[in-house]
């Protein structure tokens, strides 16, 4: 599968993601381990299983079953921290912010990547879902490595692939109605 599919797949009136997903495909601040695991990571996060699969068919060969792994590991354990911490920063109640979170997360630790690339990766999914502790976090855990370049780039393709997830998503929920209407 190439990106053109899945540009072909948009609507007219979302022109700009498309050319937006063709830049990005050919983004060149980011390693293609770190672009095809930032678009990954980011169609896991959409949460939209047509997007995810054209986006695994299209990055999921630049990367080793391990960096795949990883990718996924992101996804999945910000699916969770994303919605603790984000509940810790919005209840503005200190006693949360000094308890322990008591949830597992040891596969940050030992995601199968470079520590930067995961954290990278993580930025992704959490800009995606929204919660500013985990993105000043992960943020944090890039610069130094990073160029702000690099790290804007990541979460260019979040929302960029977010869009398009819901874009056709949406789409799907009207195609019923549209060919009733016809």
């Amino acid at each position: 599968m190439s990106i053109d599919v899945l540009k072909d797949r948009l609507p007219d009136y979302a022109r700009d993601l498309k050319l937006n997903l063709s830049s990005l495909a050919a983004e060149q601040l980011l390693s293609p381990q770190q672009k095809a695991g930032s678009f990954i990571a980011a169609a896991l996060a959409a949460n939209h299983v047509p997007t995810t699969e054209a986006v695994v068919g299209i990055f999921g060969r630049e990367l080793s079953p391990e960096a795949l792994n990883a990718a996924k590991t992101a996804a999945a354990l910000m699916a969770m921290n994303n919605i603790y911490y984000r509940f810790v920063h919005f209840v503005h109640a200190a006693d949360y912010k000094t308890l322990p979170a008591k949830l597992r997360m040891t596969a940050m630790a030992k995601s199968g990547v470079d520590k930067v690339d995961f954290e990278l990766w993580s930025l992704v999914v959490s800009a995606i879902n929204g919660c500013g502790m985990c993105l000043e976090a992960h943020e944090k855990g890039c610069r130094g490595h990073l160029s702000p370049e690099q790290i804007q780039a990541a979460v260019r393709i979040a929302a960029t692939v977010h869009a398009v997830a819901r874009t056709l998503a949406a789409e799907e929920a009207l195609a019923p109605q549209l060919a009733a209407a016809a």
